[in-house]
């Protein structure tokens, strides 16, 4: 079994590492970006350092391997945040050197295709954070949303246990950011309506594992850092969300299949299912359209973990993952699912 540590915490004036291990998209998109990294300096007191590749569209996966090495080999450097997910993090993994990261750990913030480098970093003892990009998150127009703000802050500086909360308002609809008008004033944002719990009827503590689905994925695929005793992930709590890409329920169903036929999704007496994104510039879908997306993929998980984790507790529209807000989950760091009393609480 993989013996997992919390890396040390930076401190306000601390140099953070911000690297684009996926996409340079902060190249073509500087408005989110900009206003990311004066969020980290202004309200989190931090001092952002951008390595080579961060806004470079098209960087090669060594060039995006070598600002990951810089940035974990560096001891003023004091955390690493990603600035944004992408599509083909799975080519940067085998150039990884795990002894370098591994002596160097740091927290690392980050979802989506960064489920790559969380799981790499699990696999080497190092607990992560799933969230806090700088363009998503820290870039979001008129103000980070409060939710998000206060978690993100728990996790880069305080230990301890975070009781996560269910979001009064929410949004998946985005706008372009391109467009300088866009960041003139917040995203409009819908009532929540809270979690959906399943088998509610026992408390379950566990290191979590898991991500964004269509990542996990490729990750089963290629046979890249899951672990081949699945005996490793006993007893955890399985994070999982879907992307922009907004994969269909058949689609959802099929890896979720493909999970359980190797033996993975027994393994987790809890899953964490986050709020789907149901809304896209390539398919922008009328709230009833998007209300049967959310529905149709919560039938599919429900198929699999009937046929494969049958007891499993289960929360729907938790928000992390794709979703405005999005609460900061360690991963590989201790959950606790609450079923009775309804309630979630991560430690950082």
């Amino acid at each position: 079994m993989t013996s997992l540590s919390y890396p040390p915490k930076p401190s306000q004036g601390d140099r953070i590492a911000v690297i684009s291990p996926s996409s340079g998209l902060p190249g073509l998109f500087p408005l989110p970006f900009e206003l990311g990294l004066e969020r980290l300096r202004k309200e989190y007191g931090l001092d952002p350092v951008e390595y080579p590749a961060t806004r470079k569209m098209g960087s090669s996966p060594r060039e995006r391997a070598d600002d990951i090495h810089a940035a974990f080999a560096d001891p003023d450097i004091k955390a690493v945040i990603a600035s944004i997910g992408g599509d083909n993090q799975i080519t940067v993994l085998p150039l990884l050197e795990r002894e370098l990261i591994r002596a160097n750990p740091k927290p690392f913030f980050g979802m989506s295709d960064n489920t790559n480098l969380l799981a790499f970093l699990r696999n080497s003892g190092i607990v992560g954070y799933h969230g806090g990009s700088v363009m998503c998150e820290l870039g979001r127009p008129g103000a980070m949303h409060p939710q998000t703000a206060d978690s993100l802050r728990a996790a880069l500086f305080t230990s301890g246990p975070y009781e996560l909360k269910p979001a009064e308002r929410w949004r998946d609809v985005d706008r372009d950011w391109a467009d300088p008008a866009t960041f003139d004033a917040e995203p409009e944002t819908r009532p929540g309506g809270g979690w959906t719990w399943v088998n509610a009827d026992r408390v379950i503590e566990g290191r979590s594992w898991g991500g964004c689905l269509e990542v996990l994925g490729w990750l089963l695929m290629a046979d890249r850092e899951i672990a081949h005793d699945p005996s490793e992930y006993d007893g955890g709590v399985l994070l999982l969300e879907t992307s922009e890409d907004m994969p269909s329920a058949t689609e959802v169903f099929s890896t979720l299949r493909s999970m359980g036929e190797r033996g993975l999704l027994q393994r987790f007496p809890a899953l964490l299912m986050g709020r789907p994104k149901t809304w896209s510039f390539e398919r922008p879908n009328a709230p009833e359209e998007a209300a049967r997306y959310a529905s149709d993929q919560r039938e599919a998980v429900l198929r699999a973990m009937r046929a494969y984790a049958p007891d499993t507790t289960i929360v729907f529209d938790v928000d992390f993952g794709h979703t405005d807000p999005q609460l900061v989950i360690p991963y590989g760091g201790t959950v606790r699912v609450d079923g009775p009393d309804r309630r979630i609480t991560v430690t950082y």
